[in-house]
């Protein structure tokens, strides 16, 4: 018998859903499904979550945004009684029990739900906290094509899609809030890849564009055909929607080849990542530009830049705040960038307030007189960025937060914190990346070293290890998680490595008071290292305890 159907289009929606917007997203959704049921699209599918936002924490624990998402639900249900069918990613109540679920919905009226069977509870993730996981899985039907539909973290065993496969699903579509990791666009593909060889489906990926605090949500949605052959992917860190034409083939559905967007090379891609973090950031919490310290080093241009591509340079302000230990040179490096970048910036001295500071405090020691400086320039940068109405930028590093190389209420302090998780050596990287257009930052920052300038002479490897030396055993500790002992055998030195572990351990009372930043790395060191900061285990690893020996 012949198919009775030779087409199916799928348009995939890799829309902005924020967290909480119900209202908005409700709109948004009406949007796209309006657009898809123009190019006659026989389905529209939106990512994981998109009615809520990802990921809504504790507002399922509030029962008025439970209706009123429920409610929203219930319009969108409506949308295709005039139009496309939609797969829908929201909550699903069942009593007092939450899921995290796809809806199916046709001609008004619900086809059927899957809900997500395997929920994080590691890194960012806490799902458990909040969702009853999916007992099965279960192929919906619309119309003569059998849908089986993954979320998430599904798709990264071949369990669910095993059982979708084996119960006759012809189409695999995968819903996701997949947040961004350097080098994690690869990893997504190879594996929606090993699901595909092993069941022999194709498979479409959908994933999220939007920015929640620290997570940056970044598209590049893709399709898989059933010859395990990447036959589509949408651009990343973008909205985007792209109609999938599926073809009926000797009664199996086939993904005619397209042209996939290329993928950004990795510095590309973080950076413009960067730029997308912190224009939402400010956005979603109401600031209309930023403010930020320009110091002439490589971290406060590398701010500078991200800043002016975020908001545009006449939204940036930067204040240059000498003490009589800054350089020459630091002033013409802070001027020249900003210049170049096309912002402004103002001197402030800062000696008067560091004379009226001593004479106030009387006898202090040098390391106070030090980081009063940071504070004095803290509290001129706080009230320049509220009387303007912008946020204030954090220019700090992720090799300095992991090492405590930075002071409370002083460089720690900011509303939003672009370079959070950006190790010191792939500033200079990225750097270098934004400097091939336009060449914004003078080569003598790339050139000088480091240094905070609090001391006459001071260089920052006078209290740290050599960045690249640091961050090479920074990422071991963290985003590998070996042990001091396996890093010596990679052949670090032993004091160095217990160096570096001392300096990560007793920070921890500082980055619980910095300020929020994006998420680039496997772990972060915000949600994902959640020490205790009265740690006593801290002490004994430093005295040289046997782990195996502590209670």
């Amino acid at each position: 018998m012949p198919d009775t159907i030779a087409t199916f289009t799928i348009a995939l929606a890799q829309g902005n859903f924020r967290v909480g917007s119900l209202r908005a997203n409700t709109e948004r959704i009406a949007a796209y499904h309006r657009a898809a049921t123009r190019i006659h699209a026989d389905l529209v599918v939106f990512p994981e979550m998109a009615l809520s936002g990802y990921p809504p924490q504790d507002l399922l624990f509030d029962r008025d945004f439970l209706d009123s998402h429920d409610e929203r639900l219930a319009q969108c249900a409506q949308l295709t009684r005039d139009g496309c069918a939609m797969l829908l990613g929201a909550v699903r109540r069942e009593g007092e029990r939450l899921h995290n679920s796809a809806f199916l919905y046709a001609g008004g009226e619900m086809i059927g739900t899957q809900d997500k069977r395997a929920l994080p509870n590691h890194g960012v993730f806490d799902e458990k906290r909040y969702f009853q996981a999916g007992t099965a899985s279960h192929v919906l039907r619309l119309g003569e094509i059998k849908l089986g539909v993954l979320i998430c973290e599904d798709i990264w065993s071949p369990l669910a899609a095993g059982e979708l496969a084996a119960a006759g699903a012809e189409v695999l579509i995968c819903l996701n809030a997949s947040p961004f990791e350097s080098g994690k666009q690869n990893e997504r593909e190879e594996t929606c890849k090993a699901r595909v060889r092993e069941c022999g489906l194709p498979l479409l990926y959908l994933n999220l564009v939007a920015v929640e605090d620290d997570l940056i949500f970044d598209g590049g949605s893709f399709v898989i055909g059933a010859d395990g052959q990447l036959a589509a992917r949408l651009a990343a860190l973008r909205e985007d929607v792209q109609a999938i034409r599926l073809v009926r083939d000797q009664g199996r559905w086939v993904v005619p080849q397209s042209v996939p967007a290329p993928p950004l090379p990795e510095d590309q891609l973080t950076y413009q990542a960067l730029v997308l973090a912190l224009r939402e950031f400010a956005s979603r919490n109401g600031y209309v530009g930023a403010v930020l310290g320009m110091s002439g080093g490589i971290d406060s241009a590398l701010c500078a830049a991200i800043a002016a591509d975020a908001f545009g340079p006449g939204r940036v302000e930067a204040l240059f705040l000498p003490s009589p230990i800054t350089s020459g040179e630091s002033r013409e490096d802070a001027f020249a960038c900003a210049g170049r970048l096309g912002i402004a910036c103002e001197e402030i001295p800062i000696e008067a307030g560091m004379r009226a500071f001593a004479a106030m405090a009387g006898p202090i020691t040098d390391a106070i007189l030090q980081e009063n400086q940071t504070r004095l320039r803290a509290s001129l940068l706080l009230a320049r960025a509220r009387k303007t109405a912008r946020l204030l930028i954090n220019t700090g590093n992720k090799s300095e937060m992991a090492a405590g190389y930075t002071t409370i209420y002083g460089d720690l302090c900011g509303d939003y914190s672009p370079l959070k998780d950006v190790y010191k050596t792939r500033v200079y990287r990225l750097a270098a990346w934004r400097n091939g257009a336009g060449a914004p930052i003078p080569q003598r920052i790339f050139d000088k070293p480091p240094s905070a300038e609090l001391a006459p002479g001071q260089r920052d490897e006078d209290q740290l290890p050599p960045y690249p030396v640091l961050d090479a055993i920074l990422e071991l500790l963290l985003e590998q998680g070996l042990a001091a002992s396996q890093i010596v055998a990679r052949g670090y030195e032993r004091p160095l490595v217990d160096e570096v572990q001392g300096k990560l351990d007793a920070a921890q009372r500082k980055r619980h008071q910095a300020p929020p930043g994006p998420k680039i790395t496997r772990k972060a060191l915000a949600k994902e290292r959640r020490y205790p900061i009265s740690n006593g285990w801290r002490v004994e690893r430093a005295e040289g305890a046997d782990p195996a020996s502590s209670e």
